[in-house]
């Protein structure tokens, strides 16, 4: 098999929206109202599914790396918008794990909590924390197929010191989900084909 390379391209809109590299939100709310507007504009220029995250420095609150969900543009189930942020994060400071005692804390912001893949990705990303807009049931009732968790989720990544806060501004990052249906969003789980 020919070997190729494999590149990650964020939309063009991406660049503009998120052009003060260094930007600094300093609440919960601030960074969620963020990857909400993400989640948003992902829809609105039709570039992918309905979910927005970003990597944060935890205690500063400047803003690291962005993701918006890009499966069905790409073509590759792996590009869920938690994937993307994690990976640019790690490639911007060059290393493959976020968490060091010579580098800031690094939390996670996701307008949708993570599916099973992207609760995989959380474990090992380094991350310390992980904050929530949206339900898994929230995802799960418009369609998407978030795969089989455990039910314990919070607690297995605090149980590896990953603070977790769900449900910020669950009633927006719902409505976002909603809009994408409502538009006629393509629904991808990997036995659905629309």
């Amino acid at each position: 098999m020919p070997s190729f390379n494999l590149e990650l391209l964020l939309p063009p809109w991406i660049q503009e929206f998120s052009a003060d590299n260094g930007r600094i939100l300093h609440t919960d709310n601030d960074r969620m109202n963020f990857v909400i507007e993400l989640s948003r504009q992902n829809i609105i220029h039709k570039t992918g599914g309905p979910f927005g995250a970003a990597v944060f420095e935890r205690l500063s609150g400047r803003l690291l790396a962005v993701g918006v969900n890009l499966v069905i543009h790409s073509n590759c189930s792996h590009n869920h918008a938690e994937m993307i942020a994690l990976a640019i994060a790690q490639h911007r400071i060059e290393r493959y794990t976020l968490y060091g005692h010579d580098i800031p804390a690094y939390e996670l912001v996701t307008s949708t909590e993570p599916c099973t893949m992207c609760f995989g990705a959380v474990i090992w990303s380094g991350i310390t924390r992980l904050v929530c807009g949206a339900y898994s049931f929230d995802a799960e009732h418009v369609g998407f197929d978030e795969g089989p968790k455990p039910e314990n989720w919070i607690e297995e990544l605090e149980k590896r010191g990953i603070e977790v806060i769900t449900g910020v501004h669950r009633t927006e990052a719902r409505s976002i989900l909603l809009q994408y249906i409502e538009e006629g969003g393509i629904v991808y789980n990997s036995r659905s084909i629309q």
